[in-house]
Formats: structure tokens, C-alpha cells, sequence
């Protein structure tokens, strides 16, 4: 007799979020009874200098809007404004766009008003959101160092003055690689479904297992990739992947759901 209130019974689940983002996912799908494997894809870093993120939190009242892009930037954010001395109310006035409501959530946390959510937590959705209220007006937005241009470019287009800055840089970790290879090979410990919440988790999948060419290798048949949304999948697609779930709210909750309902 099936347990209804444990449909993941019997699938194992690998999980490639940063170590310290993963535990959320992993538990929720324990909850429903998968066997979670966890091998960070993406290690989250101090960018090479605070230098330009500490220069623009100094004048921040030249700004009147802030883009934060992801949790880690508003905790990087958070940690340079407390390294500053700057009080987070010495923003108050300033508006805020914020992807996703876990980002929201956070600068939330922090005493940030979050004026803007997208419908769709996507860069492109932000610059739809932002585009009557931009033009002629300075923008700061704090992201990772390797990120899509959609933001900047196309509110530069619109006629906003926008300051990129780097809050945090994430990096391939290495000490994942032997381990994953292990997993994928062993048809014991093979996962059934892959999990993957951000391009940079997907390519550096592709660079821990050492994917080269198409179609991809035996080892990877049968396995199902779970992308968080269509930005995700589009890298999916890229590299010779398939796009098996798809988030339809770009969430780690979404995606969670989009994985009980497959």
C-alpha cells in the first residue's frame, strides 16, 4: 500500500544548492520521503574586494533605487552596511526591487522597505516592473560577480543611471567533484533527480562531472532534471541537458512542488 504522504518514497533526490542554502530543500523532501543526497554545485565567496560595494553603500543617498537580486546579495549587503556602521534605516527612503520573495524576505529582515517584487522572478520581469519609474534616475544593484546583463542594459536603455556592484562571487568547489562522480557512478547511489535552482549550479554540474560534447554520457540516462525556471533551463538546454520539471513559481518552494507533482 502506497503512503500517500510520502510520494517521494524510494527516490533519491540530489540537491546541488551552496552547503549553507540546501538544508530548506533537503528537509522538505525528506518530509515527503525522498532520500536526499547533498553535494554542493556553487560555493558562495567574498568578492575579491569590498572596495566598490563599501564605496556605493558610503553614498547610497545618491541612489534612489537598489536592485537585490538574490538572498546573497542582501546578506552581503547587510554585513558591509554593519562593517560600515551604517544604521539600515539610513536607507529607508530609498526603493527597493527585490526578485523573489525570499529575497524580499530578507531585506526585509534587514529594515529595507521592499517597494517592488516581479510577478516573475526573473531579470526580465524586474526591468518590466521598474520601466515607468527609472528614467533619469540612478540605480545601484548589488549582485554576484558573474550575472546576466539584463538589468543593467536594458535600464540603461530606458535612461537610468545604474551602478553595478559586486556583493559576493561563487565559485566552483572543487571538493565536490570526487564526490559527485562517485554518486553517478555507483547505480546504487545514482539519484533519480537532480535538482538545480540557478545557471551557475547547472554549468558547474557540467564542469564537476566533466560533461564534454552530446548526447550526454551513459551515466546521466534515466536521470530527471529539475530546473527552477525557464532562465535555468534555457542553460539546461545549452549544455545538452533535458528539462524534465520545471518550476512554475521560481521558488524553492515551486520547485519543490513541481517535483511531487512528476
Amino acid at each position: 500500500m502506497t503512503d500517500t504522504s510520502k510520494p517521494l518514497l524510494d527516490t533519491r533526490v540530489l540537491v546541488g544548492r551552496a552547503r549553507h542554502q540546501a538544508s530548506a530543500l533537503a528537509a522538505a523532501l525528506r518530509g515527503f520521503g525522498a532520500e536526499v543526497i547533498e553535494i554542493p554545485f556553487i560555493e558562495i565567496r567574498p568578492p575579491r574586494s569590498y572596495r566598490p560595494l563599501d564605496s556605493a553603500l558610503k553614498r547610497i543617498g545618491e541612489y534612489e533605487w537598489i536592485i537585490l537580486t538574490s538572498v546573497n546579495g542582501v546578506d552581503a549587503v547587510a554585513s558591509r552596511l554593519r562593517h560600515l556602521r551604517i544604521k539600515p534605516e539610513g536607507l529607508g527612503s530609498m526603493n527597493v526591487a527585490a526578485i523573489g520573495p525570499s529575497t524580499r524576505d530578507a531585506a526585509e529582515k534587514l529594515g529595507l522597505k521592499v517597494t517592488i517584487v516581479p510577478e516573475r522572478y526573473v531579470a526580465e520581469s524586474v526591468v518590466e516592473s521598474l520601466h515607468d519609474q527609472v528614467e533619469g534616475r540612478r540605480v545601484l544593484v548589488a549582485r554576484a560577480k558573474v550575472a546576466r546583463d539584463v538589468i543593467p542594459r536594458e535600464l540603461r536603455n530606458i535612461g537610468a543611471t545604474v551602478d553595478v556592484v559586486e556583493a559576493y562571487e561563487t565559485v566552483v568547489p572543487t571538493s565536490s567533484q570526487r564526490k559527485l562522480r562517485a554518486v553517478m557512478s555507483d547505480p546504487k547511489r545514482r539519484p533519480n533527480i537532480i535538482t538545480f535552482t540557478s545557471s551557475s549550479t547547472v554549468r558547474n554540474f557540467v564542469r564537476l562531472l566533466g560533461v564534454r560534447g552530446r548526447p550526454f554520457p551513459v551515466e546521466l540516462k534515466g536521470i530527471r532534471f529539475a530546473s527552477i525556471g525557464p532562465v535555468t533551463s534555457a542553460t539546461l538546454r545549452e549544455l545538452g541537458l533535458p528539462v524534465d520539471i520545471e518550476a512554475r513559481e521560481f521558488t524553492i518552494a515551486g520547485l519543490l512542488q513541481a517535483i511531487l507533482g512528476n
